[in-house]
C-alpha cells in the first residue's frame, strides 16, 4: 500500500507540474491526488473508524488555512475595489524596474514578520497588478515575492507556520529566534535580489492603463484610505488577536471580515445601487480566485495521507541513520520542503527528537525554523506563498523552475552556510 500511495503522490505532483503540457487544469490533479491517496488508504486500512477520524483531523486543519486563505484574499479584493492600493502605489516614483524590485524585497520581508509569508504573499502579488503592465515582470516580481516572504517569516516566531509551531511547542523562544535567524534571512532575500535586480538592469517600469471602469467607479480619498488601513489593520492584528484569544487564526480573519462587511455597508447605505454592488464585499467573494482555494484543498489532504501513514516520519529516521550529520539533515528536511508542506515535515522532526535531547533554541531547532521557513521558496509549491502566487497570477510550475528556482536555492544555502558559520563562532 505504501508503495502505492508514493507512487500515486509522484504522478500528481508531476501532473501539477506539467500543467501546460498536459492541459489538466492543477487543480483537478490536486483532488484526484487527494481523492486517489485518501481510498487506496480507507482500502489497505483494517481499521476504517480510525482513517474516518484521521480524515476529520486533516479536514480540520485544511479547513482553518482554506477560510483564513479566502478570508486574506477578499479582503485584498475589497481593498482593491475601493482603489486602495493607490495610497501606496502613488507613493512610488521609480522608473527602473531594478529599484521596485529592491523595494518590493523589502517590503514583502518585513511585511512577511508582522503578518504572516501567505498573507504577505496575497497582498503584494495584488499590488504588483495595480504597477506592473507587463506579465513577464510581474511573472519575475511574483517569483521575488515568495522568496522575501518566506524568508521574513522564517526569523520571528508569527511569521511562518513551522516556526509557530516550533514556538509553541517550546523548541524555540521569541527573542532567540530573532536575533538568531534575521541576518540569515536577510542574506536568504538579499542574493536572489542582488542577482535579480542585475538581469533586469535597466528596464523601465510599464504601468498598466486604467480602464474606462475604474474611471467611472471612482471612489474618494476617504473611502481609499479608510478601506485600506482598515484592511491591513485587519491583516496585523490577527497574530495580536490570536496570542490573546488563543484562537486560531482563521476565526481572526473571519471577524476582521465581518467588521470590514459592516463598514463597507455603512460607507455606502446612501450611494446608487449600481455603485454600492460593484464596492460591496458580497462582490468581493464573488471575484476571489476559487480555483487556488481548490488547489489548496487538494494539494494539504494529499500530504495528510503521507503524514498519517508515517511515510515522512520514516523518511526523517532514515535521514537520521543515514546521513548522522544534523547540518545536512536539516539542510535536506529543508530541500524536501521544497516538494513536500513543509508543516507535516517539521511535525515529524518534532516528534523524532525529545527537548530532553536537544534544549530550547539548540541549533537543531533554529535551523530547522530556518531550513523549513525558506526551503519551500525553491519550488512553487513548496509554500503557502508560493501557492497563492501561483493561483493569483497563474505562474507555470516549469516557468517558475527556469526562471526563480536557480535563485531561491543561492539563497537558502548562502544564508544556511552563514548560519552555521556563524552558529560555531559565537557558540
Amino acid at each position: 500500500m505504501l508503495t502505492a500511495l508514493i507512487l500515486v503522490f509522484v504522478l500528481t505532483y508531476a501532473a501539477i507540474a506539467l500543467e501546460h503540457p498536459l492541459q489538466v487544469n492543477k487543480s483537478a490533479s490536486a483532488l484526484l491526488g487527494a481523492g486517489l491517496l485518501w481510498t487506496l488508504y480507507a482500502l489497505g486500512s483494517n481499521d476504517p473508524q480510525q482513517v474516518s477520524h484521521q480524515l476529520s483531523e486533516s479536514l480540520n486543519s485544511t479547513a482553518q488555512i482554506v477560510f483564513f486563505l479566502m478570508g486574506a484574499m477578499t479582503i485584498v479584493e475589497v481593498v482593491d475595489a475601493h482603489n486602495g492600493f493607490e495610497v501606496i502605489t502613488s507613493r512610488i516614483r521609480t522608473s527602473k524596474l531594478s529599484k521596485l524590485m529592491w523595494l518590493v524585497g523589502f517590503v514583502t520581508f518585513f511585511l512577511s514578520s508582522i503578518l504572516d509569508n501567505l498573507t504577505t504573499a496575497i497582498v503584494m502579488v495584488s499590488l504588483m497588478k495595480k504597477l506592473l503592465a507587463k506579465r513577464e515582470d510581474r511573472l519575475f516580481f511574483a517569483g521575488i515575492i515568495v522568496i522575501a516572504a518566506n524568508a521574513g517569516g522564517a526569523w520571528t516566531p508569527i511569521g511562518d507556520v513551522t516556526t509557530t509551531m516550533l514556538w509553541i511547542g517550546g523548541q524555540i523562544t521569541a527573542l532567540e529566534i530573532m536575533k538568531g535567524l534575521f541576518i540569515p534571512s536577510m542574506i536568504n532575500l538579499l542574493v536572489p535580489l542582488a542577482v535579480t535586480s542585475w538581469m533586469l538592469g535597466s528596464k523601465p517600469v510599464l504601468a498598466p492603463q486604467r480602464d474606462d471602469a475604474e474611471i467611472l467607479f471612482e471612489t474618494s480619498e476617504f473611502e481609499r484610505k479608510l478601506m485600506f488601513f482598515l484592511g491591513l489593520s485587519i491583516l496585523v492584528a490577527v497574530p495580536a488577536f490570536k496570542t490573546i484569544t488563543h484562537l486560531p487564526p482563521f476565526m481572526g480573519i473571519l471577524f476582521g471580515l465581518g467588521i470590514l462587511w459592516l463598514v463597507g455597508d455603512l460607507v455606502h447605505r446612501k450611494e446608487e445601487d449600481l455603485r454600492k454592488a460593484r464596492l460591496t464585499l458580497a462582490r468581493a467573494l464573488t471575484r476571489i480566485d476559487m480555483s487556488s482555494v481548490v488547489f489548496f484543498i487538494g494539494i494539504l489532504l494529499s500530504v495528510a495521507v503521507l503524514e498519517h501513514t508515517h511515510i515522512l516520519s520514516s523518511i526523517a529516521q532514515w535521514l537520521d541513520k543515514t546521513v548522522g550529520r544534523q547540518d545536512i539533515i536539516v539542510m535536506l528536511i529543508g530541500l524536501v520542503s521544497a516538494v513536500v508542506d513543509n508543516v507535516p515535515l517539521v511535525a515529524a522532526s518534532m516528534g523524532m527528537y525529545s527537548l530532553e535531547q536537544y534544549p530550547p533554541d539548540s541549533f537543531l531547532w533554529e535551523f530547522m525554523a530556518y531550513c523549513a521557513g525558506t526551503g519551500g521558496s525553491i519550488l512553487i509549491i513548496g509554500s503557502a506563498a508560493g501557492v497563492a502566487a501561483m493561483g493569483l497570477e497563474k505562474i507555470d510550475f516549469i516557468w517558475y523552475m527556469r526562471k526563480i528556482s536557480a535563485l531561491a536555492l543561492l539563497g537558502y544555502l548562502a544564508g544556511a552556510i552563514f548560519y552555521i558559520v556563524e552558529y560555531q563562532l559565537l557558540h
